[in-house]
């Protein structure tokens, strides 16, 4: 995956892509899920997050944090958040922190990923991967990005677009490999 972030320590991210660029082995899930602001501008609300146009945003219109709540009718395997925010348009809009919560729905959402943005203008890649190598994404229902401080001290929150993206499944589930070369099929267990 090209990583779009021109630096990161310590979950902070800096820089930014004007080009969406995503592995080939990742989906976008978004379309699969129900999406929820807690709270917006008339004219900016979830919709605008969705829409696959930068022109656009969701503005909050409340005390922080402000948040993106993404749910899913059954569980659902997430290994990359990416959004859009443009500290040069936005200024005091731009989200400065950002907590990553999953679980089964409100009532049991952990934090599973802390990150500070720094003067962001672009697309910001969030991997969902934790510390252990053996944990590549989330197995959640819920998703919500919560909004913690601005840039600025701004008080309300623009965010441009979001896309989350989990692994493509098996093109052919529950189908065997097949072999090909004569010398495989002769030795194949199945025939």
């Amino acid at each position: 995956m090209a990583d779009s972030s021109e630096g990161e320590e310590e979950g902070k991210l800096t820089g930014g892509s004007q080009q969406l660029v995503v592995d080939d082995d990742l989906r976008e899930m978004g379309k699969k899920a129900a999406w929820s602001v807690s709270s917006y501008k008339p004219g900016n609300g979830v919709l605008s997050l969705r829409d696959d146009n930068l022109e656009t945003y969701w503005q909050s219109d409340g005390a922080q944090p402000h948040l993106v709540n993404v749910q899913f009718q059954k569980k659902v395997k997430l290994q990359l958040v990416v959004l859009y925010v443009d500290f040069k348009l936005d200024e005091s809009y731009t989200p400065g922190k950002i907590s990553i919560r999953a679980g089964d729905g409100f009532h049991n959402l952990k934090e599973i990923k802390a990150v500070e943005l720094v003067k962001p203008t672009g697309w910001m890649h969030i991997s969902l991967s934790g510390n252990d190598p053996r944990e590549t994404f989330a197995n959640t229902f819920m998703l919500q990005i919560a909004v913690l401080s601005n840039h600025l001290n701004g008080r309300d929150t623009h965010i441009r677009q979001i896309k989350v993206y989990g692994p493509r499944p098996n093109p052919i589930p529950l189908q065997p490999f097949q072999f090909t070369s004569t010398e495989f099929i002769t030795y194949s267990a199945v025939r």
